[in-house]
């Protein structure tokens, strides 16, 4: 009888080292440089721009657990907004979560971290399969650093305004704006409509 105790606890041994250890995963956002990186077990697995809370909705500071997490989240308390993939950090209702809107400067997010929908979705499978339980969160940085160093993207024309101006200059300055030319046919003047 001993023998066979002491073979059935040298197999499981064996079998408990053959599985993969559970790792421990570290979000750390942080909110002077607007970035989020994901670290499992130290190291790097992702970096990604997001946007925590502008002034007067800030995010909070300090290490957190996650406690709740919801891929088809809507705010009750925020005009029933969407989160998609949602993991609560805190029992005030602040989440990362994923955002249809501009992402890289601090927003009136009322103290959320956003990120872009897809980053939301790998980030949300990440802590399911590594387990909130050892997820951590940390918080850190100065929103008002974020908002000094913060500068807009130029504005490039779209393609079916880049051919508007084009036109506009083959066929005239004297085009009224708001109204576009259509391609003339050869030898005739231009025709003009609403755009």
């Amino acid at each position: 009888m001993r023998k066979t105790t002491i073979a059935f606890l040298a197999c499981a041994a064996l079998g408990a080292g053959a599985l993969p250890a559970r790792a421990d995963l570290l979000i750390k956002v942080d909110q002077s440089t607007q970035r989020m990186t994901v670290d499992r077990d130290g190291e790097r697995l992702y970096e990604w721009p997001v946007s925590t809370g502008k002034p007067g909705y800030e995010t909070p500071r300090g290490v957190f657990k996650p406690n709740r997490m919801e891929a088809d989240h809507y705010s009750q308390e925020y005009d029933n907004a969407p989160m998609p993939y949602a993991i609560f950090f805190d029992l005030k209702g602040h989440a990362i979560h994923g955002s249809f809107d501009p992402i890289g400067k601090p927003a009136a997010s009322h103290g959320c971290v956003r990120l872009s929908p897809a980053n939301a979705a790998t980030l949300f499978e990440l802590v399911r399969e590594e387990k909130m339980a050892r997820t951590r969160v940390e918080i850190a940085g100065d929103v008002q650093i974020a908002l000094r160093n913060y500068k807009p993207a130029a504005k490039t024309r779209s393609a079916s305004r880049e051919r508007r101006y084009q036109r506009r200059e083959a066929y005239g300055a004297d085009i009224p704006p708001g109204y576009y030319v259509r391609e003339p046919l050869p030898g005739a003047p231009g025709l003009f409509g609403f755009y």
